[in-house]
């Protein structure tokens, strides 16, 4: 897959010289209902015997239209994770535009002009839901207007999985109730994290647990506070283990939130290297023990559990 960064407005260069079927949306997360849309970008990339496009932006929508933080703003795939996923999905060709104020600023028809057409698109597709402005002026069942007959429009219907709506902000809610099972089912994959391995306390392995604690990237969407199955991939190298994402509530009150893994079977010095984390499973929530006898029982069930599961 190619990657093209365009800092608006689009370059000559960066255009395709071939036609192109391109496909519209943020994807945040690249979940099932992502991924309906950009099959249906690639079948008719397929029939049609031409490179399949895909136009996303380096930030949310809600922080440039809807004042949301930029600081604070918490993304289920990073662009680098985002990337992956594209590639994975069978896109030939990924434009990550960089929602400047003066691209905010363009008007629906000039946005079409610029970027549907600039790209040489023969077919644009997107979702339902998809906008280029305004809602009641760009929305997707005014785009034939916009497009002048200059390429088709493919419109895909919202993906429901038990009569509810797969997206982004579902799966956001499942990771604060720490339902990372529902969250994966939405995803059609395993949530993912990429982060740093940083020195703790060193609590882990007083206990006979030793932990890697990981320093997530900025703008990481966490799971929420509980224990978690999962695996870690470091130097190409994939390890099970136990995940703790929380306060350590044995060992003192109103303490940060840390996420510590637990690795089976791992003795290696990590520190300093970037990791990353599937989160397979939730065992349970944090508990506050009487004393640390009680904590390393518990972790020795813990790791019985996320053993049987890894072996599933």
């Amino acid at each position: 897959m190619r990657t093209i960064n365009v800092m608006p407005p689009l370059q000559a260069k960066d255009r395709p010289t071939e036609p192109v079927v391109l496909v519209l949306g943020f994807f945040d997360g690249v979940h099932k209902g992502h991924q309906q849309v950009i099959a249906a970008g690639r079948r008719e990339a397929d029939r049609r015997g031409l490179k399949l496009a895909l136009m996303t932006f380096d930030e949310h929508p809600a922080i440039v239209y809807g004042g949301v933080d930029a600081a604070s703003f918490k993304y289920l795939s990073l662009p680098e994770r985002k990337a992956e996923l594209m590639a994975q999905f069978g896109v030939d060709d990924y434009y990550v535009i960089h929602f400047t104020k003066e691209f905010a600023a363009l008007k629906p028809q000039q946005f079409v002009d610029d970027y549907m057409c600039g790209l040489n698109a023969q077919v644009v597709v997107a979702g339902f839901d998809y906008t280029y402005g305004k809602k009641d002026v760009a929305s997707m069942a005014l785009l034939p207007g916009y497009a002048k007959g200059r390429f088709e429009v493919v419109t895909v219907p919202c993906f429901d999985e038990n009569g509810q709506k797969v997206s982004s902000t579902h799966i956001r809610q499942a990771l604060d109730n720490a339902d990372i099972d529902l969250a994966n089912d939405l995803l059609g994959y395993h949530y993912t994290t990429r982060g740093t391995v940083v020195h703790g306390e060193a609590r882990g392995r007083e206990l006979g647990f030793p932990t890697a604690n990981i320093d997530h990237d900025h703008g990481t969407y966490v799971p929420g506070i509980g224990i978690y199955v999962v695996r870690l991939t470091v130097d190409g190298t994939t390890f099970g283990g136990m995940a703790s994402v929380g306060r350590n509530v044995t060992f003192g009150d109103d303490r940060d939130v840390t996420v510590e893994i637990n690795l089976f079977d791992f003795k290696r010095d990590i520190y300093g290297k970037t990791v990353t984390v599937e989160w397979l499973h939730y065992l349970r929530g944090e508990v506050k023990y009487t004393g640390a006898d009680a904590l390393v029982a518990q972790l020795k069930r813990d790791e019985v559990q996320s053993r049987d599961y890894l072996k599933q």
